[in-house]
């Protein structure tokens, strides 16, 4: 809590003549109470809003005794690593300790018997990015938001499922009713067929859509059956590679994409149907794929690239 000084106080009661009482709270930060409490104080001069008392030096008359003190000094040096529970134990049997718990944890504390470790700063590791198409593919899906839709009918869920090309940026979005491993078959088909290749890994979260439930020696399967993704990529020979659960930043190109999807898309979105959804959303990807970006910079120069400009150019260097 900020403490105020005289003139500090002074200023805000200056103000307080010209000014409205909860323009002054609200400014500085006080209430009511304080401000007529200082209004009380007041005779006039700087000098009368000084505190009146220091806590520095005043000792409460319940705090713990000059051998209770020592007490718990001696067993803490004596047993460098006892815990709370078992220094609180040999202080009760051994010295008639009768105080709370608690407030022994605060006396450690608060004289630094017990020192909290700051936990180390995430550093995460560097990110190795393809540098030719079809390396890997990026494949995410999100919710499309409630309030873009103004059709009289009863309102339903509509999924957009994304992905993008982890060397040119290029995306593929298509919307859908469920969120579903058919669904997702589905879309990853449509995009082969968008970018006329397919990919050596296709990296998604460990959603339901995307695989079953992976623990010891399941595999990817449940009950027998083998995920519907995971046999399209058997056929096709890719790898289906899965992040680390509840890590999205793993997937972070296709996570930004969906933030930027929110800006420039969902912002200003409003339809009235499914195929009005779909008609929308195909034009915007149109437009998304050529908008430049800061990270697409071209070999030759320092211009930004879109995503459409650097497959060009990563296909006419390979």
């Amino acid at each position: 809590m900020y403490k105020f000084t005289a003139k500090e106080k002074f200023k805000v009661l200056k103000a307080l003549k010209i000014t409205p009482t909860r323009i002054i709270c609200r400014r500085y930060k006080i209430d009511r109470t304080t401000l007529w409490r200082w209004r009380k104080q007041y005779d006039g001069t700087v000098k009368s809003l000084e505190p009146k008392f220091s806590r520095k030096g005043i000792h409460h008359p319940n705090e713990q005794t000059e051998e209770e003190k020592q007490a718990i000094q001696n067993l803490v040096r004596r047993n460098p690593t006892i815990g709370l529970n078992e220094l609180y134990g040999k202080l009760c049997r051994q010295y008639g300790y009768k105080r709370n718990p608690v407030t022994l944890y605060r006396y450690l504390r608060r004289n630094d018997f017990y020192k909290v470790k700051k936990r180390k700063p995430y550093i995460p590791k560097p990110y190795d990015t393809p540098l030719s198409l079809g390396e890997k593919w990026q494949l995410d899906v999100k919710h499309v938001p409630f309030e873009c839709y103004t059709g009289n009918e009863d309102r339903e869920r509509h999924y957009q499922y994304t992905v993008i090309d982890e060397a040119s940026r290029k995306r593929f979005i298509y919307a859908y009713r469920e969120q579903s491993q058919n669904s997702t078959v589905d879309f990853v088909l449509r995009a082969f067929e968008f970018f006329g290749y397919r990919p050596k890994i296709i990296q998604t979260d460990n959603g339901v859509e995307f695989c079953f439930l992976r623990g010891k020696g399941n595999q990817g399967t449940k009950d027998g059956r083998i995920h519907l993704l995971d046999k399209l990529c058997l056929h096709f020979g890719i790898k289906h590679q899965l992040i680390r659960p509840r890590t999205p930043r793993h997937n972070g190109k296709v996570e930004r994409s969906h933030r930027n999807d929110n800006e420039r898309f969902y912002r200003y979105l409003r339809y009235y149907s499914f195929s009005d959804l779909q008609t929308q959303m195909a034009a915007y990807l149109k437009r998304s794929n050529d908008i430049p970006t800061c990270v697409l910079r071209s070999h030759n120069s320092c211009r930004w690239l879109s995503p459409n400009e650097k497959e060009q150019e990563l296909l006419a260097n390979n």
